[in-house]
């Protein structure tokens, strides 16, 4: 769980360019292992929803700065 807040915060201290560039970076990075995966399977599937997961939070970070809210 302290993964998670620490993730938090410091996506709160990005600006709108910066969290763009993480979020091109890390969908890149899910659609190699996507990929990987359906050639063989990873050892750790889970980490396909964890950065899923991650890609939405930054999305969510984003719209809101983008709002002013």
């Amino acid at each position: 769980m302290a993964k998670t807040t620490d993730f938090l915060k410091s996506i709160k201290e990005l600006n709108v360019t910066d969290l763009t560039a993480r979020i091109k970076e890390d969908e890149q990075r899910l659609k190699k292992l996507e990929f990987a995966h359906a050639i063989s399977p990873l050892e750790n599937p889970v980490s396909i929803r964890g950065l899923r997961r991650d890609v939405a939070r930054l999305k969510t970070e984003l719209r809101k700065k983008q709002m002013g809210i």
